[in-house]
């Protein structure tokens, strides 16, 4: 297959470089999103393109996402060969058996009294759901009817802000998330493009977190932005199928090149 204009013509250049990066947002990227966070699975024609990138030679592919990295392991579904993550930044698996995320007990106190904060704010606005993870809790807003979502942002930062000043808030599409790392998905691109010494990277995203990436973005590397809203990347597709298309198009672009080597 052939892409369009001049995403084809950024594909074809950064196909040539000599070690590549390929990192991926999971949810509303490579994954459709969907009511349950639980129930989310990559898109066949993008498990197949990661696994295909990850065995080619001077290509490593990463996911970075705002999941926990034991989140992204189970609805990914990806192997060992693929980098992971999670947290925004905040978790790595850079290795098999890489340690857990270890926190200070004062971290650790923070989060429980954040966990209780949006617990709280959760059994008073009905449809909204908490999501735990290592380092805080996000609130989902996407089953709440839109008064309902609305009140409980307003209400969850509010009180946020009142009782746990200091902390990191990352909000996002449908979700208000906190967390006690400073850590963005910027920083999880650096940290990847280091470890594997990558000459270029490709990322995509959709999410407003995923600006954090964009903007750590060089000379050589590409951009994609999924979806509508502003955005620092320099291309956009419509959805996650599109995304699969980009990543099945990457994969014959650098396999022709890896076997011209």
């Amino acid at each position: 297959m052939t892409l369009e204009g001049p995403l084809e013509a950024a594909l074809s250049r950064l196909a040539e470089t000599d070690v590549l990066l390929v990192a991926l947002d999971f949810d509303g990227n490579i994954s459709p999103h969907v009511d349950d966070p639980s129930g989310a699975r990559p898109l066949p024609e993008a498990a197949r393109a990661i696994e295909q990138l990850a065995a080619l030679e001077g290509t490593s592919v990463a996911l970075v996402s705002g999941r926990a990295i034991a989140s992204l392991v189970e609805v990914s579904g990806v192997g060992d060969d693929v980098l992971l993550s999670g947290s925004h930044g905040g978790e790595y698996r850079m290795e098999p058996g890489a340690p857990p995320l270890a926190l200070s007990a004062e971290e650790l106190d923070v989060v429980d009294r954040l966990g209780a904060v949006l617990h709280d704010v959760a059994r008073q606005h009905p449809g909204t759901e908490v999501e735990s993870k290592p380092a805080g809790h996000a609130l989902h807003l996407r089953n709440a009817d839109a008064d309902t979502a609305l009140d409980a942002q307003h209400v969850v930062r509010r009180r946020v802000l009142a009782e746990l000043p200091g902390i990191t808030a990352r909000p996002g599409k449908d979700v208000e998330e906190f967390s006690v790392l400073a850590a963005t998905k910027g920083d999880a691109i650096v940290r990847l493009r280091d470890h594997v010494k990558a000459s270029a990277v490709f990322y995509s995203g959709d999410d407003l977190t995923d600006e954090d990436a964009f903007r750590v973005l060089g000379d050589g590397d590409v951009g994609v932005k999924v979806g509508a809203g502003d955005t620092l990347a320099p291309f956009r597709v419509p959805s996650p199928t599109e995304v699969a298309d980009v990543l099945v198009r990457l994969v014959e672009l650098r396999s022709a090149v890896v076997r011209s080597r």
